[in-house]
């Protein structure tokens, strides 16, 4: 078994989700609860290159390691792979005309963004993310314990692929 699938990804409470949704801003609000879209290279992460992890704003779930993070010249930022394919939700979307697969957050459901398939080697997959549907967490500090889960949550993360 992987260290990776050690993270608890039972649902928070309807107490905890509130708590979690009140604190988030706006803007936070309209791409992660109302499944919106930030404006392309507006995001804060579009040019983060420390090592470190992506998690969810809303829960802190790590979804991506920056490892794992490229420059699609999209404007918002890319991942070749998650973190943990247990980590996300797949979703189809038809909205706006388009069929394209919608990322979620696989503990919160909160909205991430989305994957195409015309990423580069080996996976050919481009995990498109909203900046504002992320938090990242630099590789020496701790992971976010938002739901008093526990280690690994709450622990640096360590890993050979960051």
């Amino acid at each position: 078994m992987s260290q990776r699938s050690t993270f608890d990804l039972s649902p928070p409470t309807p107490q905890q989700f509130d708590a979690l949704a009140a604190a988030l801003t706006a803007d936070e609000r309209k791409v992660l609860l109302d499944h919106g879209t930030e404006s392309p290279f507006c995001g804060v992460l579009l040019t983060e290159k420390r090592a470190g992890v992506y998690a969810c704003r809303l829960c802190g779930l790590p979804l991506f390691l920056a490892g794992n993070k490229f420059d699609s010249r999209t404007g918002w930022p890319s991942f070749t792979t998650p973190f943990d394919e247990h980590h996300l939700a797949y979703i189809r979307d038809t909205s706006y005309g388009m069929v394209r697969t919608e990322i979620r957050c696989a503990r919160c459901g909160s909205h991430q963004g989305h994957v195409f398939d015309d990423g580069p080697p080996p996976t050919h997959q481009r995990y498109c993310i909203n900046s504002v549907s992320l938090e990242f967490v630099a590789s020496t500090d701790p992971l976010p314990d938002r739901l008093g889960r526990g280690a690994p949550e709450g622990a640096v993360w360590h890993d050979a692929d960051n």
